[in-house]
């Protein structure tokens, strides 16, 4: 997957959590959960929605820095498997 597909990917992982957010919105350098005031529960739930979708587990130690949606698709994409990209 090359970065495009995997941002929208995790666009399409955040309708599901979401379903209300405006994606065309998002600044994607911009805090991800307070441009869209997710609590702990939804992030955990789009957590698990990257998961589902992309395959990817995200582990606890990065899953603080990844705070922005540009941040999410770039360590998203370097994670893919060989076969993914």
């Amino acid at each position: 997957m090359n970065r495009e597909q995997v941002r929208q990917a995790l666009l399409n992982a955040l309708s599901e959590v979401a379903p209300e957010v405006d994606t065309a919105r998002l600044v994607d350098a911009k805090l991800l959960r307070q441009q869209l005031d997710l609590d702990s529960v939804d992030w955990l739930n789009f957590l698990v929605a990257v998961h589902d979708s992309l395959a990817l587990d995200i582990p606890d130690a990065e899953v603080g820095r990844l705070d922005t949606l540009d941040k999410l698709v770039d360590w998203c994409t370097q994670h893919l498997a060989p076969g993914a990209r």
